[in-house]
């Protein structure tokens, strides 16, 4: 039965409270030691990593702190790679992939201590049926065997695997807090500021330019449009979300991954619902979109919202991010020919990888050795 065409044009990002701190635009020539694009979770740990040496760093975005990707997902912090873990030790190598998905627990695991809001409550990945319940034990074979924490599990909505360690958080939050940290150790960052013009050391925007020693592009969405060249490397899609009003219909303990993790959701403190996904329905339309929800993906997490959970609650907010996706699902992460170093294409899970693949190519522009670099550089 089709359910009632949605309204899609209310509020948007139920992370963005409208009180963000704003940063100036770019309206002059500077000089700096690295110029960072990208003001989402990448390019600010890339920029926190510079400052750790003294280094002086200008940060760019073409809009505002936590704008992109960044900002506009569903607040899940996932251990590991795109592929489901049995399947990491394949695309990655055993020894790589096991040290990868540590990478990736202690990211968490630090950022628990370190980002106001981090919730450790453990990511259920749910089984749509017998062939995919199959092949959450062979994941969850794969995990215990390499020592990682994960059990089998059974409620109300179905049987799957838990990963305890996982998260949940506010992504915007997040990304403000390092922003501030960043401004507060001597950065200086530009909003409104869009890169026209991107050399080994030098960066054109609209209304001003940043001569500096290296550039780092740190952008996931739209990669291939910033980045001469990424066009067959990357690839954008559109990923929706809606949340609900607070509710006591349903109580989640945990966040959950749902039909091979095109459907996910998770429940705050306060009672609201963060719920997306349903992407593969539509899966040629999505490549390429605007972040902006379209009524119908909307109309179908609205479906899964009443039917698969039960929950009725009406939806306050619907928003939409743009993410990459590489063909083997590794992120780009990289010095280019060009001398610049990328990182981006984080296929989905750039709240944890993202940072880490910032903070790799960081380590590695300032000549530095890097186990995060040797982890996750692009082979």
């Amino acid at each position: 039965m089709p359910v009632s065409r949605v309204n899609t044009e209310g509020p948007t990002v139920r992370w963005d409270d409208g009180k963000a701190e704003l940063y100036p635009s770019l309206t002059q020539d500077l000089v700096v030691d690295f110029c960072v694009i990208g003001l989402g979770g990448s390019g600010l740990s890339a920029i926190n990593r510079l400052l750790d040496t003294g280094a002086s760093v200008i940060g760019l975005d073409s809009h505002r702190v936590a704008s992109g990707a960044a900002g506009r997902n569903g607040g899940f912090l996932l251990a590991g790679m795109a592929d489901a873990y049995h399947e990491a030790l394949d695309v990655w190598g055993a020894d790589r992939a096991r040290h990868v998905y540590a990478a990736t627990q202690l990211e968490i695991a630090r950022m628990a201590t370190d980002v106001p809001g981090v919730r450790v409550i453990g990511n259920v990945r749910l089984a749509d049926d017998d062939d995919e319940y199959e092949d959450c034990l062979l994941h969850a074979e794969a995990l215990a065997n390499d020592g990682f924490n994960v059990t089998t599990y059974e409620d109300h909505l179905g049987r799957g695997i838990l990963t305890p360690d996982d998260a949940v958080f506010d992504p915007v939050r997040r990304c403000r807090a390092e922003a501030a940290r960043a401004v507060t150790r001597g950065a200086r960052l530009f909003e409104d500021s869009a890169a026209i013009e991107i050399t080994a050391t030098r960066v054109e925007a609209v209304t001003g330019s940043v001569a500096c020693g290296a550039v780092l592009v740190c952008v996931d969405g739209n990669l291939e449009h910033a980045v001469p060249g990424m066009t067959r490397r990357v690839r954008s899609a559109r990923l929706q979300m809606a949340a609900t009003t607070p509710t006591t219909e349903i109580a989640l303990d945990h966040s959950y991954y749902y039909r091979d993790h095109f459907d996910y959701w998770h429940q705050l403190t306060t009672g609201e619902v963060m719920i997306g996904g349903c992407r593969d329905y539509a899966m040629d339309v999505e490549w390429g979109q605007p972040a902006v929800p379209s009524d119908d993906i909307q109309q179908l997490i609205d479906r899964l919202l009443r039917n698969r959970l039960g929950v009725h609650a009406s939806v306050s907010h619907r928003w939409a991010g743009v993410v990459g996706f590489t063909p083997d699902y590794k992120p780009i992460c990289e010095q280019l020919p060009s001398n610049i170093w990328v990182a981006g294409g984080y296929s989905s899970l750039g709240n944890v990888m993202g940072p880490l693949c910032g903070r790799a190519i960081a380590e590695r522009s300032l000549g530095l050795d890097s186990e995060l670099f040797e982890l996750l550089g692009s082979n």
